[in-house]
């Protein structure tokens, strides 16, 4: 038994949240598309920076563009686009089979840099659409204030958009906004709904990461106000999670989005994302294992994929102890801690984290440029 596969049975995908020349090349994503049931792929600036910059598989050709007189950010574009064609073509016949329509996708991101810049991301979003030019790619855009109407945008000209960078419940409900307003654009201008689909990246890890470390010194202050903060350690990431999937459920019923549906519109579905865990104290798998439920995706790392292989345990989880998660969201308010205001210095922190492997990874490539010039 591979309990990869039996999340399928549960209606959820699993993505992985990585890519690379190698993996590409040496059959390792065929061979996980085959036998785990790997529904897609998910990048970002971070990853291509480890991709391209940790190795010398990209060397050749960063160093036959230089000859021909690209600059570092147009030989990067051309990488990643390169490695997005090859992942979506290895991935065309799961997304073109009947059952699996929502599934398929390979995600590339627009630059980090352009996070407050709506028209700056509408003109890179649009030109990464079509120099991919594949049906199973999706457009990450940030769920920033600038990203938010660009979002509406695009999913209104047709592309599929994966959200990234969201941390907050209102945030959230701001993004699944967008969506179907788009929705609603496009189908008003007459156009087809039947193959526009979007996910909403809901980031889970970064939460605790932030808010344990506040609870925890309220924890040692003792008292009632310590019992509570000690009682919510490790809590806030999958309560925000299981709150944002009630919403989702109330977003996408009623007469508004059945009128969609009668146009043949797919939901946006969540996405869990920064579902690796980075605190040992933690089950490797706190952010799959309890995340499990119909109609979303886990993009997760390979290291964590490869755990839940040997020994994840497939359920159903993300509607046990929905009243719990509500009332342990209620509960920092009365610790004087506001989950909208540490949201959004997540959701700033988050675009710089994109920010500064991106300009390490334009860097390396700029070094490698040059070196192949004065090579010649």
């Amino acid at each position: 038994m591979n309990p990869l596969v039996d999340i399928r049975h549960l209606d959820q995908s699993v993505w992985l949240d990585f890519i690379s020349r190698q993996v590409l090349t040496n059959g390792e994503l065929k061979r996980r598309i085959a036998e785990d049931a790997l529904r897609g792929v998910t990048s970002n600036p971070a990853i291509f920076e480890k991709a391209i910059g940790g190795s010398a598989d990209y060397d050749d050709t960063i160093r036959k563009q230089a000859l021909q007189g690209k600059s570092a950010e147009e030989i990067y574009q051309g990488l990643a686009v390169a490695d997005v064609q090859a992942a979506c073509d290895l991935f065309r016949e799961l997304f073109e089979s009947h059952d699996n329509s929502s599934d398929g996708y390979v995600s590339l991101e627009v630059s980090p840099e352009l996070a407050d810049d709506t028209e700056g991301t509408l003109a890179e979003a649009r030109q990464l659409w079509q120099a991919v030019d594949r049906p199973n790619v999706m457009i990450k855009v940030p769920a920033t204030s600038a990203g938010i109407p660009a979002i509406r945008t695009l999913i209104s000209e047709g592309l599929n958009i994966n959200v990234t960078l969201i941390f907050g419940l209102d945030q959230y409900q701001a993004v699944a906004e967008a969506f179907i307003a788009g929705l609603e654009d496009r189908a008003q201008a007459g156009y087809s709904l039947t193959n526009s689909n979007s996910v909403a990246s809901f980031f889970l890890s970064r939460i605790d990461v932030l808010i344990d470390p506040l609870l925890e010194q309220l924890a040692a202050d003792g008292g009632d106000r310590g019992l509570l903060a000690g009682s919510l350690v490790g809590e806030v990431a999958i309560a925000c999670a299981k709150q944002a999937y009630q919403r989702y459920k109330e977003i996408f019923a009623g007469p508004r989005w059945e009128a969609l549906v009668a146009k043949e519109a797919n939901t946006q579905r969540l996405l869990w994302a920064s579902t690796g865990n980075k605190n040992p104290k933690y089950d490797d798998l706190k952010y799959v294992e309890n995340l499990i439920g119909p109609r979303t995706v886990n993009t997760v790392p390979v290291e964590t994929m490869d755990i839940f292989k040997q020994k994840g345990r497939p359920a159903a989880r993300l509607e046990e102890n929905t009243d719990h998660a509500r009332q342990v969201l209620a509960d920092l308010p009365k610790l004087d801690l506001d989950l909208d205001k540490l949201t959004q210095q997540l959701e700033k922190e988050g675009v710089q984290k994109f920010k500064e492997p991106f300009a390490k990874m334009l860097a390396s490539v700029e070094q490698k440029r040059q070196q192949a010039l004065a090579a010649d």
